[in-house]
């Protein structure tokens, strides 16, 4: 078990590596291949399209993978990614670009498997700790893979492509030969329905499950403000140059992930999920608060550690949720949490891009400030008394 734990780490590590190395070069090759200078609804577009179908189909193949097992599921994922990146590297058109994206969308469940992989494997007391643990590694992926793909960039624009297309292979390769299918994760239920937004009405027949279903959208939207804007406000703020930028972001990635794996767990396991969320709550707000204000350049890093605190409330709550759902069911609930914050992250930049334009010429930090304020919408459910686990599983 022990050695499928760390396999599942390994795997969404690299995967995470793979999504980074071709960040840096993405607007480069839709220039490329689009013939065009100016891609700015091209770019939208083209990352709106994973999101969406994330939206739509992630609840779905959760719940197929309570059916038929966390294994197959997540190699689709992975063959979905590796085919995605071979379209994007040798793709002659947008259309053919698009039409990749789009299959990795619709397979990309990779983290939504991985989740129920955790949940399956990790008892309910520690699920807070396993789910940290997921998010650190998908972290230390993202440290690595933007600066590689920068290098590889440099020596030929669809190098990254790829390098993330042979890492999804070897991804590949080490689930089918090395990672486990987990006892309790194959249920003989019912098939679930093909109709993607079943799960989602599946979810919400669960009382106990909307005020947890709506903190998390709370959080994953204020998560969604500092990388939207976080590069415009120190430009705009403090005058930072790129290489400020990149040692501000590859910092952040660092304590992100010691944030996660070190932390998250413990005070977890020796306070409770709700006070680890609050705990979360009052640190992210306090950060918001205190950049929105900040008038030096140090004060951004100084913050720095405060923001990757704030990010220990998502694995809490993730295993406050896992716990109202059984075990038969826990892949359709990943699914379902995957699709949500998919939605959230079509939508979140969107709004938050606007109010920021909107406001930056006489208060730039008052995107921080509502999102500081949204976490009061919380409020209620970490003052509410818990509710019995043994009730908190019926449906409405």
């Amino acid at each position: 078990m022990k050695r499928a734990y760390l396999i599942v780490l390994m795997v969404m590590a690299m995967d995470a590596v793979g999504i980074g190395l071709v960040m840096p070069v993405l607007p480069g090759l839709l220039r490329e291949v689009g013939h065009v200078d100016d891609i700015g609804w091209i770019y939208g577009a083209f990352l709106s399209s994973y999101a969406a179908m994330q939206v739509v189909f992630s609840p779905l193949l959760g719940a197929l993978s309570d059916r038929y097992g966390r294994r197959p599921l997540l190699l689709l994922a992975l063959a979905g990614s590796m085919v995605n990146y071979l379209f994007m590297a040798f793709a002659p058109s947008l259309s053919l670009l698009f039409a990749g994206r789009i299959l990795a969308g619709i397979t990309g469940a990779s983290m939504a498997v991985a989740s129920a992989f955790i949940a399956d494997m990790t008892e309910e007391d520690r699920r807070a700790r396993g789910f940290g643990h997921l998010s650190a590694a998908y972290g230390v992926g993202f440290i690595a893979g933007p600066a590689l793909g920068g290098v590889l960039g440099d020596i030929w624009l669809r190098a990254p492509f790829l390098a993330a297309a042979a890492l999804n292979g070897l991804n590949l390769f080490l689930a089918f030969f090395l990672l486990p299918e987990p006892k309790c994760a194959v249920g003989p239920g019912e098939m679930p329905s093909l109709n993607p937004l079943a799960p989602l009405r599946w979810a919400f027949t669960f009382p106990a499950l909307l005020p947890l279903l709506g903190a998390m959208i709370v959080l994953g939207l204020v998560g969604e403000i500092g990388g939207t804007i976080w590069v415009l406000y120190v430009q705009d703020r403090f005058g930072w140059d790129l290489f400020t930028v990149g040692i501000s972001l590859a910092l952040f990635g660092l304590f992100h992930a010691g944030a996660q794996g070190f932390v998250a767990g413990p005070i977890a396991e020796r306070w409770g999920e709700r006070r680890t969320l609050l705990i979360a709550i009052l640190a992210d707000s306090i950060a918001y608060v205190s950049i929105a204000l900040a008038w030096q350049s140090w004060m951004a890093f100084a913050l720095l550690p405060l923001f990757c605190l704030g990010g220990i409330g998502s694995p809490a709550l993730q295993s406050l949720l896992t716990a109202r759902i059984g075990a038969d069911h826990q892949g359709r609930l990943q699914g379902v949490l995957t699709s949500l914050m998919s939605l959230v992250s079509v939508v979140g930049p969107l709004a938050i891009a606007m109010l920021y334009f909107r406001t930056r010429a006489f208060f730039p930090g008052l995107v921080w400030i509502a999102g500081a304020a949204l976490y009061a919408l919380c409020l209620p459910l970490l003052l509410a008394r818990p509710a019995p686990r043994d009730e908190a599983a019926r449906p409405g």
